[in-house]
């Protein structure tokens, strides 16, 4: 089974992109980190090309309207 990936954002760190990560999370979108840092050995190596957040080619759209505070954000149970 082969399945698409696509980037739908690109951080400065690590951390950044795991608290993105935990947003798609919390409203069920899988997603993934990558990053080029020589197996942890050269941290510094994802300064020049960034931490990449992927997710399913079918989850971009609503992965980025979330990851840019639109209007499929993560639900809550507060009422309106």
């Amino acid at each position: 089974m082969n399945v698409e990936l696509v980037v739908v954002g690109t951080f400065s760190d690590r951390i950044e992109a795991e608290l993105a990560a935990s947003a798609l999370e919390a409203a069920g979108i899988d997603s993934m980190i990558r990053e080029d840092d020589a197996g942890g050995m050269q941290p510094a190596m994802s300064f020049i090309s960034g931490v990449e957040l992927l997710v399913r080619a079918a989850d971009a759209t609503t992965a980025g309207e979330i990851l840019e505070g639109g209007s499929h954000s993560v639900p809550t149970d507060e009422p309106d």
